[in-house]
């Protein structure tokens, strides 16, 4: 398993701080680093600025959003990116969410699942360097009526096999995250709960024909983005995790609608569902915070002292994670480099501890 570090939004207070952590991980190893958008700043900057300023470390777009830009201008900025880069552009893509895409972008949020298959058709014929020619149910090109004509990206991108990773939470998106995909952004991955998450990505590639003889996920990456809060008291690692959780859980999205708070369900915590996304949407996220249980941020993250972290951290790769990406949550530069460099000495030193169970009784 390998390291990666999630990055937080530029241009809220984490400019200088963002590029700092991803240098101390370069120097400590990390395989790639994961730069996400909303409705604030935008992935490709933020990532042309870190490849300006680092030479080994991948870096991943931890989504650049299928609402917001045509498949091509996807294609093309990937390209560039990737050249730039020497190579170390990982593209995620990801359908957002029915309040981003129709709020923000305005763009209908239907079958998400089908425009997705579309759009990465799409990328991957243009960084083919195909002309693009397509008739699909949700884009078409060049356009039937006018003067469009089939176009070829005309830079030759480092890679046109360039890696692409799809946010998935839902069933058949994991599905299709398996099918077309070369990774998987997961997030609240649970190593207890998640099994039925990778078997559903492992029947997409089997479906795509992946691992004929033998394992259909061998090269395929499974990327966990991963709350990491050291700390001798478990209490303050719950309540530091707790307000990301409710955020996720009570209000990305609407009471009917929302992928986060479905996943949690499908782990066991139901009741705790109800009542975080209950407290959210009336207005009272504190509240919402504070219902979030120690148990449901222990096995969604990693709390605790450096001992206890390298005891637990074992249990992503048992799980099929094969890129734990951190997300250090600590108030200061300095700590969060603390807990990259704790993540990395505690996966060196998993190799000869077993797992540690869940919950609250491990010291």
């Amino acid at each position: 398993m390998r390291l990666a570090i999630t990055c937080g939004y530029a241009g809220m207070g984490l400019d200088r701080d963002t590029l700092e952590l991803v240098q101390v991980a370069e120097q400590l190893g990390y395989a790639q680093a994961w730069v996400a958008e909303a409705y604030g700043s935008d992935a490709p900057t933020v990532l042309a600025w870190l490849a300006a300023q680092t030479s080994t470390i991948g870096l991943g777009a931890g989504v650049m959003q299928i609402p917001a830009r045509t498949p091509a201008m996807t294609a093309m900025t990937a390209a560039t990116l990737d050249t730039l880069s020497g190579g170390r552009f990982h593209l995620g893509l990801g359908v957002s969410g029915p309040q981003v895409s129709e709020g923000w972008h305005g763009v209908r949020f239907a079958a998400p699942l089908a425009r997705t298959r579309e759009y990465v058709d799409i990328v991957r014929m243009a960084l083919r360097r195909e002309q693009v020619r397509y008739a699909g149910e949700h884009f078409t090109l060049p356009l039937p009526d006018g003067p469009g004509k089939a176009l070829r990206l005309t830079i030759r991108p480092q890679r046109a096999d360039l890696p692409l990773y799809l946010a998935a939470v839902g069933p058949r998106n994991l599905r299709l995250a398996g099918e077309v995909a070369d990774g998987w952004l997961a997030i609240f991955l649970s190593p207890e709960h998640c099994a039925d998450q990778v078997d559903a990505v492992r029947a997409g590639r089997v479906a795509a024909g992946a691992g004929e003889g033998a394992d259909p996920m061998a090269g395929f990456d499974v990327v966990a983005t991963v709350p990491v809060v050291v700390t001798d008291d478990l209490e303050v690692g719950r309540a530091a995790v707790a307000s990301y959780t409710a955020l996720y859980v009570g209000g990305m999205g609407s009471r009917t609608q929302n992928f986060y708070n479905s996943l949690v369900r499908r782990m066991g915590f139901a009741d705790v569902a109800d009542e975080v996304q209950a407290l959210y949407l009336e207005g009272r996220a504190r509240d919402a915070a504070a219902a979030v249980p120690f148990e449901l941020v222990d096995a969604t993250a990693l709390v605790g002292p450096p001992e206890r972290i390298a005891q637990r951290i074992g249990r992503y790769a048992a799980a099929g994670v094969t890129t734990l990406s951190v997300a250090p949550f600590a108030l200061t530069t300095v700590d969060r480099a603390r807990v990259l460099r704790t993540v990395a000495a505690a996966l060196a030193a998993s190799a000869d501890r077993p797992a540690a169970p869940s919950g609250p009784e491990t010291p």
